[in-house]
């Protein structure tokens, strides 16, 4: 339940800053949970579990890479002895002149764990995450570049560097086999420097049938954003004979002082190939500002079976955020608005049950809602700070799960329905300007279901899918009306299907396909042009033999050209191209696994 970045500052980034090479597990969670995981927690939870010290030691080495420039080298270690376990885990990996022209990056992550057993009911865990990364910021590429299939690129100085630090510590007490606490203490360090591709505005445009501006040159920007959380989560559980239930409790305290600068710079342009070649810093100080975020919440919990077959689950969260901004320049239309506090209350309730009708067939209901406070940007990007409320999502979801044939089959399946409130749209004020407003609502509706079939013993194949209808409400944005419309980039269809052979004798082989579909989309909310989607397919191979493992990976091994995100706006149309056909090439060796067999 710890979260990447802290509320106020999230964005969907903040997935660079993981360790994959620390992970044990990664858990998908459905629907709204902000009764649980607090904020932002509105279309699902994704929970990256990292690992813990084993007792049989581990000490892995591991590279791979693939040929447009991709390289990766990596380490895993653990062990644990008598009262002491260590995990020490982290990679090294970049990019260099790759099939996109301007598309580098590099990335070094470091985790170490140290875990304590006090006695048989105590234990203290810490770890620690350093990362470094840096890389150019490519953007999109327009419509006649996507056509005649040209691999250049218009940035060519663009960047995001990033440097962040957690550390956590935590507590654990069992008093009873019914009864532990737990407390975790928490640091979080971020530093996030831009040259950002979606801040460089052209200066030459029309108005009608009038031309203004000059064709070489742009507008941009250079900026950083940091902050540093301090948090404390502490919860307790409590677990009961009666009617197996059980109840937790807790609460959390999060103090998140974060800074924002950026300066304006002034660009060059090649108005042939319409190429940004270089740029030139000011002293022109665009935004300056500092700002506390206080985040206070107390949560509970409870299970209760009344009957063998039916659990029912209910839990219920309190959040009150305080913001507290502090402009350091003077007030006006381009430095922001004056010094100013604001405060944001919301309660997240969720109710649920599942009932088994049989050891192989069963089905679930539940309620739930999530909600997201006003980011830093929309309440203090202008010269008058909005009257915000968080927006709030109210989910309706219904499913079940089937297990058939001695479980050669297994399949789930659910509907659900949520209607989003209170959503943060730019709205036309009455002067011709434009400000923040809760007047956004939008309805996402849908069915999502999986299948697993193993016809026979080494052969395993599985499709998952998910149909789903997503629609402005009500929505009019900057003076536009997009009501009734789809949402731009949400695919009606979507579906994933993999194959895999391991055959028993040779144990240790692994042969497997996989074929992904994302279906047509609109790529702009007035719905004036659709994208049609794509299907990808790769295809796996791979041998483990005790501590040594090798893998060949052949990546869109049809060489499909396609763009993986599409949009269109008024300034003209933006594909982000997928990667062509590569081979992934990878091994990896436990260097334990000798003293191991010794």
């Amino acid at each position: 339940g710890i979260p990447i970045r802290t509320t106020g500052l999230f964005n969907h980034n903040a997935l660079l800053e993981m360790n994959m090479a620390a992970l044990k597990t990664v858990e998908v969670i459905k629907g709204p949970s902000s009764s649980l995981y607090g904020s932002e927690a509105i279309g699902g939870v994704v929970n990256f579990i990292s690992m813990a010290p084993t007792v049989i030691p581990v000490f892995k080495l591991g590279v791979q890479g693939n040929d447009i420039g991709y390289k990766r080298a990596e380490f895993l270690t653990s062990v644990r002895h008598k009262k002491f376990g260590f995990v020490v885990s982290g990679y090294h990996a970049n990019k260099k002149n790759g099939y996109l022209e301007y598309s580098d990056f590099k990335k070094s992550i470091l985790t170490a764990r140290a875990d304590y057993q006090f006695n048989n009911s105590t234990s203290l865990s810490n770890s620690v995450t350093i990362l470094k990364y840096d890389s150019d910021m490519s953007g999109g590429i327009d419509s006649t570049m996507f056509a005649n299939r040209s691999f250049k690129n218009l940035h060519s100085f663009t960047y995001r560097r990033v440097d962040a630090t957690r550390f956590h510590s935590t507590l654990s007490k069992k008093w009873s086999d019914h009864s532990k606490i737990t407390i975790t203490g928490l640091l979080k360090k971020n530093s996030i420097a831009q040259n950002p591709a979606y801040r460089v505005k052209d200066d030459y445009r029309k108005q009608g049938n009038v031309s203004v501006g000059k064709k070489d040159l742009a507008h941009g920007e250079i900026n950083e954003s940091s902050f540093q959380s301090y948090s404390l989560i502490a919860q307790h559980k409590q677990q009961f004979d009666w009617l197996d239930a059980s109840i937790t409790g807790g609460a959390s305290v999060d103090l998140s002082p974060s800074d924002y600068q950026s300066n304006y710079i002034r660009i060059k342009k090649d108005s042939t190939t319409r190429k940004y070649l270089s740029y030139e810093s000011t002293d022109s100080v665009l935004t300056n500002y500092s700002t506390g975020l206080n985040n206070y919440a107390a949560f509970v919990s409870g299970e209760i079976s009344p009957t063998d077959k039916l659990r029912i689950v209910a839990s219920l969260r309190y959040d009150m955020f305080q913001y507290k901004f502090d402009n350091h320049l003077t007030p006006s239309a381009f430095s922001g608005s004056a010094d100013t506090s604001n405060r944001f209350a919301q309660f997240s309730p969720k109710i649920g049950f599942t009932y088994n009708f049989s050891a192989s067939v069963g089905a679930y209901a539940n309620y739930s809602e999530g909600f997201v406070p006003p980011q830093v940007t929309e309440m203090f990007t202008g010269v008058k700070v909005p009257d915000l409320s968080a927006s709030v999502f109210y989910n309706y979801e219904v499913g079940g799960w089937l297990n058939l044939f001695h479980g050669k089959v297994n399949a789930d399946f659910s509907a659900y329905q949520l209607n989003g409130t209170n959503e943060i749209v730019s709205v036309k004020m009455d002067d011709g300007s434009f400000a923040n407003a809760n007047a956004g609502k939008t309805s996402h509706k849908g069915i999502e279901f999986g299948i697993t079939v193993t016809p026979v013993k080494p052969v395993v194949v599985r499709f998952s899918g998910a149909y789903s209808k997503h629609r402005f409400t009500t929505f009019n944005e900057k003076g536009v009306q997009y009501d009734g419309n789809e949402m731009n980039n949400a695919p009606n269809w979507i579906h994933n299907s993999e194959i895999w052979y391991k055959p028993s004798f040779l144990k240790g082989l692994r042969l497997g396909a996989e074929w992904q579909r994302i279906g047509r989309y609109f790529m702009d909310p007035k719905n004036s042009v659709r994208y049609d989607g794509y299907h990808v397919f790769h295809v796996r191979a791979g041998y483990k033999y005790k501590g040594a493992e090798i893998w060949l990976n052949v990546m869109n091994v049809t060489d499909n050209y396609y763009s993986y995100v599409s949009t269109k706006s008024n300034s003209g149309y933006s594909y982000q191209l997928a990667e062509p056909r590569n081979f992934n090439f990878g091994v990896a060796y436990d260097l334990a696994t000798i003293f191991k067999t010794q």
